[in-house]
């Protein structure tokens, strides 16, 4: 099975599209327990960090994306979703995030038209099946305006340059994040949930 999580990003749709269009039925769901059972989680991210920290705490699923990860089960964060995996964002003023990944979340400096809005090219760092068929520099839809910036440069997966080096996948033994839009981002997009729920789901039909 394949878990949404929903705790009200504005993108959930478009999400609900890219997987049912790979020719999956996704379970979009606030439950905890679902979430625990499923093969395969998708975390969308649309908005503010603090707000979303929010929001996963009044549902509490804040220990439940914890324990997904340290579990190492697959799971696959987007924008928002990826900055709160970070120590904290300063979006807002300073915002404790989820801290699985050491870090913190700026905003992306001064002389650039923020939010950095649109496709860009995402270099890739490493070799990973979450790229299979998915050329180096391919262009990927981004709408942010803050960046994710680790302590440990060893899960920067893909960079992105938008007037400094932006953390744009991060790859973490079963989880994956990207700063873009896959939802969003045509072919190349569609191509990485595919890999993703590919090698979350191996043996499950679609």
């Amino acid at each position: 099975m394949v878990a949404i999580i929903d705790y009200g990003a504005g993108n959930l749709r478009s999400v609900v599209n890219a997987v049912t269009k790979l020719g999956y039925q996704p379970k979009v769901t606030s439950n905890c327990d679902t979430i625990l059972e499923a093969g395969a989680v998708i975390l969308p991210g649309v908005g503010a960090a603090g707000d979303t920290m929010d929001s996963l705490a009044k549902l509490g699923m804040v220990d439940v994306i914890r324990q997904l990860i340290v579990q190492r089960r697959p799971l696959f964060a987007v924008c928002v979703g990826l900055q709160i995996l970070l120590s904290g964002t300063e979006e807002g003023g300073w915002h404790e995030c989820l801290g699985v990944i050491p870090g913190v979340v700026r905003r992306l400096p001064p002389g650039l038209k923020v939010p950095h809005i649109g496709w860009n090219q995402v270099k890739q760092r490493v070799a990973h099946p979450i790229f299979d068929g998915i050329p180096d520099e391919a262009n990927l839809y981004f709408v942010h305006g803050y960046y994710a910036v680790p302590e440990d440069m060893s899960v920067v997966a893909g960079t992105t340059e938008y007037g400094v080096p932006i953390c744009s996948v991060v790859i973490k033994d079963n989880l994956i994040a990207t700063q873009f839009h896959p939802e969003k981002s045509g072919e190349y997009g569609l191509r990485m949930y595919s890999n993703f729920l590919g090698m979350g789901l191996a043996g499950e039909q679609p």
